[in-house]
């Protein structure tokens, strides 16, 4: 109770500036689905004991009446031997569902939450649905004191239209040409999840400028190891979130948005071409499902260390039915060091390209960088306000360059140093 506490009063971060936390949680807490959890378990247990049993009944669908007209008429023509009117009377029997969906006596419901977002998937009339929503929201109302937003509760149809949840969007899915091993329809009916189209425009205006893939100012003064370690970062946690969705292969558009923008950031830095720095990070990767093209860069360290290596690209766009979720140890330190760790491990001064002494410069916070009066701030001063990062790792010379006020050497595109 005292560490919900601490965090409800802790207060949020926003653009870089801190502000109190005056009442509630704030928006993406990490407390919010602890405390949504806990208030809601009246909601789960109120759904399970009460709509699940009142909305769930039959074994099966009836078969639906014209179906099973056809299909004996099917049957009497292929036993009378008339092939080619059982052909016709086959496909236009796939044409039909086998079951009767306006069984009275077949009702499905199936409820999902997560943290406060909740899905009810029902299979059944639509005045039947909009009594499930309406014992939701007076359960709501009436013991946790809450209103459902009417804007966001909708009823949809999942063969015509998308239920958004968790940023998939889920369907009922329909192919009349999609058959199994044995020649029977095998996805009609069957719920399948799929990406966004919107969410994949939006991802790829992140990269882009009047609809064209454009450079990233931000990365210019990076290693080009950090650069695309960072995109293939990007472009990782988007893929393996959607790899359930049946359509993930559309990301497809996504890989080549950023590819093209992180090639044309390589190219800005060195003063260079896309073409040509494609050409000179091109590799492949094996992956379960065969060699796949991607941009690899290595950096090579001394004292039998081993290289490091970054990859972008090389993840199959192929559907996973089933992810397996592997629970690991938690480990007690912070994570957002992992940057400044592979700083540390590239070796590399970060002004003039040096490998030796290296060492890290620290500031105490990132508005000391933006002291008032100064005529113009020094190399190191816009280098770190462009990363907005208070270490910066230098060798011993820049270093006491820094703390002496003196120019530091600077690594310029073409590879060569001067003084700065």
């Amino acid at each position: 109770m005292r560490l919900i506490r601490h965090l409800l009063q802790a207060g949020y971060l926003e653009d870089w500036q801190y502000h109190k936390t005056l009442s509630g949680s704030p928006q993406g807490g990490v407390v919010s689905p602890i405390l949504s959890n806990i208030y809601l378990d009246k909601l789960d247990t109120f759904v399970e004991q009460t709509l699940l049993p009142k909305y769930n009944r039959g074994e099966t669908r009836r078969i639906n009446p014209q179906y099973r007209l056809i299909y004996k008429r099917l049957y009497r023509r292929r036993k009378a031997g008339k092939l080619k009117e059982a052909k016709a009377l086959a496909k236009q029997l796939r044409t039909l569902p086998q079951g009767d969906s306006t069984d009275p006596n077949y009702r499905r419901l199936r409820y999902m939450r997560y943290a406060d977002d909740t899905l009810f998937g029902f299979a059944g009339p639509k005045a039947e649905a909009e009594e499930i929503k309406q014992q939701v929201k007076e359960f709501l109302q009436d013991t946790l004191k809450l209103e459902l937003s009417e804007e966001k509760t909708l009823i949809t149809h999942a063969k015509t239209e998308a239920a958004r949840f968790l940023g998939y969007e889920i369907v009922a899915q329909q192919g009349n040409d999609q058959l199994d091993q044995h020649g029977k329809r095998c996805i009609n009916g069957v719920i399948g999840l799929r990406v966004p189209i919107d969410v994949i425009n939006a991802r790829c205006r992140l990269y882009m400028k009047r609809n064209k893939p454009i450079h990233r100012p931000a990365l210019l003064f990076e290693s080009d190891y950090t650069i695309i370690d960072r995109y293939q970062a990007e472009y990782r946690g988007v893929v393996q979130y959607y790899l359930l969705a049946y359509n993930v292969c559309r990301l497809s558009k996504l890989h080549f948005t950023m590819e093209r923008s992180l090639t044309r950031t390589l190219a800005n830095k060195h003063k260079s071409t896309a073409k040509q720095m494609r050409n000179k990070y091109r590799s492949t990767i094996e992956t379960p499902y065969g060699p796949m093209k991607c941009l690899k860069v290595t950096v090579e360290r001394e004292n039998g260390k081993k290289p490091l290596v970054a990859y972008f690209g090389g993840i199959p766009l192929r559907r996973q039915k089933e992810i397996t979720l592997h629970d690991q140890t938690p480990r007690m330190f912070d994570g957002t060091r992992s940057e400044l760790v592979k700083r540390l491990l590239a070796d590399t001064c970060e002004m003039c390209g040096s490998k030796e002494n290296i060492e890290v410069h620290h500031i105490r916070k990132l508005a000391d960088l933006n002291i008032e009066g100064r005529p113009e701030k020094p190399a190191w001063v816009k280098r770190m306000a462009a990363r907005r990062r208070k270490t910066l790792v230098v060798c011993q010379d820049c270093h006491d360059a820094i703390h002496a006020g003196r120019p530091t050497r600077q690594f310029s595109r073409t590879g060569h140093r001067r003084a700065t």
